[in-house]
């Protein structure tokens, strides 16, 4: 049926929602109905929205808008001053998976000739921003070092997708000077961007600041502005977006910009993902044969180029097979970069039906993936030990030899055991030597190891882990962890563990929840801390302090208490 953009937007949108209601009925991902929705509702299937040019529209909007948010998001002094671990891993994985891919898709197929080959590989050596940063934030995990290293890894890939968009219109015809003509362009664009985001944005955006609604329009007037410079430029409208986006983090209404336009960033995020569905053809035998293969090429050049390279770092299987679990999908880049492909006809309507249908694929199989990935990693690590790919030794961080066992167990070290430790070395040092920590941050353990502070490297929630550092002796056993924080069990499950290892310790259990603490002391806690307590005084303080006029004094006490310390995780 041939309608009006708008009736076609409605179609898209409703199919999308009534699709949405089902997967999460069924606890799946919305990511797959939008794509479910599309491939319905588009050619390939009740033919409801089939007019080229209204899908080609909702695709634009959506992935220029797409793309401006992940601009948005990016961290230029992150993707500058990557570590060193970041930087070599994201290096090694980026070129080893081009490599990998362009000798199989070159060799084998699905494509024909070398450059739609090298296009599916660049595509298979991109990794999706918006499953990653949405999963591992509902886990909590984007501040734990494999979250860190899994997303400084995934911001080089962003860089390097900005140089191959640079280039792209010169892949037909790699000739010096219109490559190097191209590089100039994209050379005048950042320029230019950066020029007017750096002296006029900022005066633009403080003199509206008062008007949300001009705020918004705004940053979406900057966003189509310089995708539009791009074009006239003759480079990609989608790498405008992007490099919009990226300026505009630069500067001190990025907060305020970012809150407004994600009012309407679903929207169109939608639109994209179910546009994108249109695409996907009818899967045949020989089709799910090469997306399946897309998937395994994907998927083996990211545990070949990331978990080896981390594991010569001594980081530990964890800290080296989780991001390598976390960034098994293709990005929302590699299907703009295959757009743009099959836009110039270098990439066929075919390859890109089966890249569509290996991106489906994957974004279902990395979503259960990075969910159940603390599983995938209790069962594999046994097996990468006996493969020759050992684990840190328990024994690793330990710095102190005494023959007797340590009295205090602090099982997992984060922010709170971090500041515990720095009181305890104010007010109790002699205690530091009867402490034990157990955990599995190789940066923590080496930061202990210099402090002359007993550390046990290991996964709290394996009872063998417990019973190699020697729980069963302890007199005193602290778990300062909440349960968004644990991987794989809860307080009580560990508390359980914990007293059927060791019936006379004292144990010091954390609870998030007040409703939890009752359950905790039956189940046989010694105490029971509730952090949510004490930060309500700090902020009634705070209160008091700012009814009294004093809270000048009061952050300048806490300023002088912050300078006064020198904490493991500050």
């Amino acid at each position: 049926m041939n309608h009006g953009l708008a009736f076609d937007i409605a179609i898209c949108i409703i199919a999308a929602w009534l699709v949405g209601l089902v997967c999460q009925a069924l606890r799946q991902p919305l990511l797959i109905a939008y794509l479910v929705a599309g491939f319905v509702i588009g050619p390939h299937g009740l033919r409801w929205v089939t007019a080229h040019e209204s899908i080609e529209t909702i695709s634009s909007i959506g992935l220029s808008l797409l793309l401006f948010m992940i601009g948005l998001e990016m961290d230029l002094k992150k993707m500058l001053g990557a570590g060193r671990a970041i930087t070599v891993t994201a290096v090694v994985q980026i070129v080893g998976c081009i490599a990998l891919g362009w000798a199989f898709f070159g060799l084998l197929g699905p494509g024909k000739g070398w450059l739609e080959a090298f296009y599916l590989a660049v595509a298979a050596a991109m990794s999706s921003t918006i499953i990653i940063v949405k999963l591992l934030h509902d886990k909590r995990e984007l501040e734990t070092l494999p979250g860190r290293v899994t997303v400084g890894i995934m911001v080089l890939q962003d860089l390097a997708t900005i140089l191959f968009l640079a280039i792209q219109p010169s892949l037909k015809n790699p000739a010096f000077k219109p490559l190097g003509l191209a590089i100039l362009k994209v050379g005048l664009l950042v320029g230019v961007a950066y020029v007017v985001s750096r002296f006029v944005l900022p005066r633009v955006f403080r003199a509206v600041a008062r008007q949300p609604e001009l705020v918004l329009v705004g940053a979406l007037a900057w966003c189509f502005a310089v995708g539009g410079l791009a074009g006239e430029l003759g480079l990609s409208k989608e790498m405008g977006a992007l490099i919009a986006g990226v300026m505009v983090s630069t500067f001190p209404y990025t907060t305020d910009v970012v809150a407004k336009v994600t009012s309407i960033r679903d929207f169109f995020v939608t639109l994209f993902f179910v546009a994108l569905g249109m695409a996907i053809p009818v899967p045949t035998l020989e089709l799910i044969g090469w997306a399946l293969a897309f998937c395994a090429v994907l998927v083996l050049g990211r545990l070949l180029t990331i978990f080896p390279v981390l594991h010569c770092m001594r980081l530990g299987h964890r800290v080296a097979l989780l991001p390598a679990i976390n960034l098994a999908q293709l990005s929302e880049l590699s299907l703009v970069l295959l757009t743009l492909g099959r836009a110039t006809g270098e990439v066929s309507e075919r390859t890109f039906g089966i890249a569509a249908l290996a991106f489906a694929t994957l974004a279902v199989g990395s979503t259960y993936g990075i969910l159940q990935s603390n599983r995938l990693l209790q069962w594999a690590s046994p097996r990468l030990t006996k493969l020759g790919f050992p684990d840190l030794p328990a024994n690793s961080g330990d710095t102190i030899h005494i023959s007797r066992h340590p009295k205090i167990f602090v099982l997992g070290f984060s922010w709170t055991a971090s500041s515990l430790l720095e009181e305890i070395g104010r007010d109790k040092p002699a205690l530091l030597g009867e402490l034990m920590i157990v955990d599995f941050n190789p940066i923590a353990i080496e930061k202990l190891r210099k402090r002359q502070v007993r550390v046990t490297y290991g996964d709290i929630s394996q009872r063998e882990t417990l019973l190699h550092a020697g729980v069963t002796h302890a007199d005193v056993i602290l778990c300062s962890l909440p349960d968004t924080v644990l991987k794989g069990l809860s307080n009580r499950k560990l508390l359980a563990m914990l007293r059927e290892l060791n019936p006379h310790a004292q144990i010091i259990m954390h609870a998030e929840k007040l409703a939890d603490i009752p359950a905790l002391y039956s189940g046989g806690a010694s105490y029971v801390t509730a952090p949510r307590s004490l930060e309500a005084r700090d902020l009634l303080q705070a209160l008091n302090a700012a009814s009294d006029g004093v809270l000048d004094q009061k952050r300048k006490d806490q300023a002088d208490w912050l300078n006064a310390r020198d904490e493991v995780i500050p």
